[in-house]
């Protein structure tokens, strides 16, 4: 669904991101995790040709909207400036299919609705929407899109605990049923519970690429994210302990 060859970007002559080879199959639910200024943002926009780059991304390869029904784009951006309902602001994420609506776009927009828990505010101006219940109408405009891969960035921060967890499922429900998922994240304790893998990134090099217990080990968590935190195994899934930050 996607493959990375040496993708770098620079900013001058610095590269935020430097020589990441990678690849995403179907089924995989990727969370990509690193500190502040790491280069998750770009490592995704490049992957999306959204911006210049070096080396290669098959997505980025692709015509525009080719490129819409293989993938879709959920950016850190928020901010909702049309006053369109719910459903309607939904409904765009099918632009790339055509015209469809009356068929199978309807029932995606629903389906959508539904996954997200706003069957309810279909018919509400999405502009009157708090910022969580935003977040949530462009995550199902997302869905709506139905492209086998969702690249999102910082999708679940701002959104209140259980929503955080409902996000995650539908994500790991997408990945579950023949899609892929690459989401980047800051909450390593949902991101041990519900990826299938975890891509680790530092100073804009990809550091590791593993499943959560491989790659999230007491020596990475010190020199990546500099503190002292380990994980623990219960009968309800893996559990995130941060004990205490180090000097940098």
């Amino acid at each position: 669904m996607l493959d990375l060859q040496n993708l770098s970007v620079l900013r001058g002559q610095c590269p935020v991101v430097d020589g990441v080879t990678a690849s995403i199959s179907p089924g995989e639910f990727i969370g990509l995790i690193g500190p502040n200024g790491a280069g998750k943002t770009t490592l995704m926009r490049a992957a999306l040709g959204l911006i210049a780059h070096r080396g290669d991304s098959s997505l980025a390869q692709l015509d525009p909207m080719a490129r819409a029904r293989a993938a879709a784009w959920l950016p850190q951006a928020r901010e909702i400036a049309w006053g369109l309902s719910v459903a309607e602001l939904v409904a765009l994420g099918r632009l790339p299919h055509g015209r469809d609506q009356l068929g199978a776009g309807a029932r995606a927009v629903d389906e959508a609705l539904m996954r997200m828990g706003l069957e309810n505010y279909r018919d509400r101006a999405a502009t009157q929407l708090s910022g969580g219940e935003q977040a949530r109408v462009l995550i199902a405009r997302a869905l709506a899109q139905q492209s086998p891969l969702i690249l999102a960035d910082e999708p679940i921060a701002g959104l209140d605990p259980a929503a955080q967890i409902d996000t995650m499922e539908v994500f790991a429900d997408h990945a579950r049923t023949g899609g892929a998922v690459l989401c980047s994240l800051h909450d390593l304790g949902l991101a041990a519970r519900h990826c299938t893998r975890v891509w680790v990134m530092d100073r804009g090099r990809l550091v590791a690429d593993g499943t959560p217990a491989d790659v999230l080990s007491e020596a990475l968590l010190a020199e990546v994210f500099h503190i002292r935190a380990h994980f623990q195994t219960t009968a309800q899934g893996p559990v995130f302990q941060p004990l205490s930050t180090l000097e940098r």
